[in-house]
């Protein structure tokens, strides 16, 4: 309806109530008296725990015939089928809410069902329905099964402790194979069991790679249920985000499903193992997996009876992991020797801003060891605090990095001093921090193991390293001979480009006019040509486009991969390989250094000087070099850096 004012609905909905002879709900009027702005949706239309029967239901209409919601609460309304039909078939033709919650309504029974099922059909604004202890039973479940199936705009499904063990389940599963628009998938408190239930969850993760936030919690899902997740799971490439396994008697053989599956699984953020009688047997055989795996970014194993044992293979996983950031394991026995492992994992890890653990000492035989575990307890804390510290300062430092350098920026300067060449100790340190993602993401995880993952950024950040990929290289490379040439030439210009990720780059634009004299050329064009070769300091490199890099291992060493495909650390023998395989500095092409001969290895295993060098103290190519120079220069501008 136009222009309505909030007069009009009052006046419209006390009418209505006469004429049906209902009870007027003053919580009702309140909230109409305090509408504001009509034009938009309105936040929240709250019945929650008034009993709504098929009058009150008709009288409502007069409000949704005037006004959209966000949300429509319904929740323990005491509707009946009468009343839950009229409602759903006015909520669906005048698109009156994004988020509907019907939950705690146990009556709504077979023609409420199907109303709601036509309204998810129907409707493109509904996103979000929560039906909670409102019970979905075997003659109800093919209509709300057909409405998944048939593309319905819901994005969140809350259909906990609503029966759906057995066929309501199995229509449920087989009809969201095929929906492409649900993210979030809550069926905790059905009694699910290990054999069909989770057969059935299985499959529907083998097809739908769509669903990011799957909750089992409270479920009989056993080993056996475990297996065939695990088995879902190894079919999914892109996809679950989330997965909730909290109370599901899952034991050591469960977790040695879980730790083969973990390797292959790329998107799994958060996974919720709490409440389930792992034991130390249990972390043991997940905890290969864990390190395998490059994607869990929280994990939740409190009260999992874990003791020291069991805390100290979890520590060999903090140490070894670049991007965990969430651990919880509370309301385990874990006492001196646990927490000194732990505390020494958190020394070399850079990535974790939370590990919760309980609060007060555990019992131990020796008195002293009380106080040492309240030590520990604290260094465990300061650790988190620095690592958060480290997070909060690389996310500010990359935001500025964003903001300046939202596009490359080319601008002609005059002749300066080239900065001294980076220091490679700030690099390597800086390096050693490695963080999965913005430092004010938190994670709410209540009594009863809520995992609501906050919406981050770019998730994959932990993969990064500090130091950028060619800059290092190319800061050492220059020969000492062209800092001095530099400056001197006083009539040159000089191009700066800066460029998302590649940091602050100069070079020089050589002449452009035909030379008479070749051979008295020679000599100046090799220092021109090294003053363009060895870029300026850069101001302030980005992790954006750096490789993918190992993180250090626990005791310092390198990972053999990271030794064989850095061409920092490589054989000074790669160096040709390298100089043909990377960018090249300043945004030249590749085909540059291909028109380059051979170049030799002089055994620094530096990149870009021994190919540079080599060639530019040839004089026989020269009008070659001094064209491709000009070239490259001018194509600069183009090149994508």
């Amino acid at each position: 309806a136009q222009n309505v004012t909030v007069d009009e609905i009052m006046t419209a909905y006390k009418q209505a109530c006469q004429k049906l002879n209902c009870k007027q709900i003053p919580k009702l009027l309140k909230q109409i008296q305090e509408f504001k702005d009509l034009a938009p949706r309105i936040d929240c239309l709250d019945l929650k725990g008034e009993k709504l029967d098929y009058k009150a239901c008709e009288a409502l209409e007069e409000i949704f015939k005037r006004v959209q919601f966000k949300i429509v609460d319904l929740e323990q309304t005491s509707l009946d089928e009468d009343g839950a039909s009229a409602l759903f078939d006015m909520i669906e033709y005048y698109e009156s809410a994004t988020h509907l919650n019907i939950s705690f309504n146990k009556h709504i029974g077979t023609r409420g069902w199907q109303a709601a099922a036509h309204m998810m059909r129907k409707t493109n604004c509904l996103q979000y329905l929560d039906a909670r202890n409102t019970p979905l039973l075997d003659h109800s479940a093919p209509f709300v099964a057909r409405a998944l199936r048939i593309s319905s705009s819901l994005v969140v499904l809350h259909l906990e402790n609503a029966s759906l063990s057995g066929r309501p389940l199995m229509l449920l599963a087989t009809a969201l194979k095929m929906n492409m628009n649900l993210r979030e998938l809550y069926l905790a408190d059905n009694k699910l069991n290990g054999l069909q239930d989770s057969a059935q969850l299985g499959n529907l993760l083998k097809f739908n790679c769509y669903i990011q936030i799957l909750d089992l919690r409270n479920n009989h899902i056993l080993d056996s249920g475990l297996a065939y997740i695990c088995e879902g799971l190894n079919e999914q490439r892109k996809g679950l985000v989330t997965l909730v396994l909290w109370n599901n008697q899952l034991t050591h053989t469960g977790m040695a499903y879980l730790g083969m599956t973990l390797p292959h699984t790329q998107s799994l953020e958060t996974l919720n193992l709490g409440h389930n009688p792992i034991g130390n047997e249990g972390v043991r055989n997940l905890k290969n997996g864990l390190i395998g795996n490059r994607s869990v970014l929280r994990l939740g194993l409190a009260s999992t009876k874990l003791t020291c044992e069991g805390a100290v293979a979890v520590a060999e996983f903090i140490a070894e992991s670049p991007r965990l950031l969430r651990l919880d394991l509370r309301e385990n026995e874990i006492k001196t020797g646990g927490l000194m492992a732990l505390s020494l994992a958190l020394k070399v890890n850079h990535s974790l801003l939370r590990l919760d653990l309980d609060r007060e000492p555990k019992k131990e035989s020796v008195k002293s060891f009380i106080e040492t575990q309240k030590a520990l307890l604290a260094e465990i804390q300061n650790g988190c605090k620095r690592n958060f510290i480290l997070a909060k300062e690389k996310e500010e430092k990359e935001q500025k990095l964003q903001q300046s350098a939202s596009m490359p920026e080319i601008t002609v300067t005059e002749p300066l001093e080239e900065g001294p060449a980076e220091d490679s100790q700030d690099g390597s340190a800086a390096s050693a921090l490695e963080e999965g993602e913005e430092a004010g993401e938190t994670l709410t995880a209540s009594e009863n193991g809520d995992a609501e993952p906050v919406e981050d950024g770019d998730d994959d950040r932990g993969n990064v390293t500090d130091s950028d990929s060619d800059t290092d290289e190319e800061a050492d490379a220059g020969p000492p001979t062209s800092t001095a040439s530099a400056p001197s030439q006083g009539n040159e210009r000089r191009i700066s480009v800066s460029s998302p990720g590649r940091g602050h780059k100069i070079f020089v634009v050589t002449r452009v006019e035909t030379l008479p004299d070749r051979a008295a050329d020679a000599t100046r064009l090799r220092e021109d040509a090294d003053a363009a070769w060895k870029p300026a300091e850069p101001q302030s490199p980005a992790p954006a486009t750096k490789p993918e890099l190992p993180a250090p291992r626990a005791n310092g060493a390198v990972p053999e991969s990271a030794a064989g495909s850095d061409p920092k650390r490589g054989d000074p023998n790669d160096c040709e390989n390298v100089a043909h395989d990377t960018p090249l500095p300043n945004g030249l092409k590749t085909d540059f250094v291909r028109a380059l001969p051979e170049a030799s290895s002089d055994g620094d295993g530096k990149m870009g000087s021994c190919a540079a060098e080599h060639e530019l103290s040839c004089s026989k190519n020269e009008r070659e070099l001094e064209e491709l120079l000009l070239e490259a220069s001018q194509d600069a501008g183009q090149e994508p850096l």
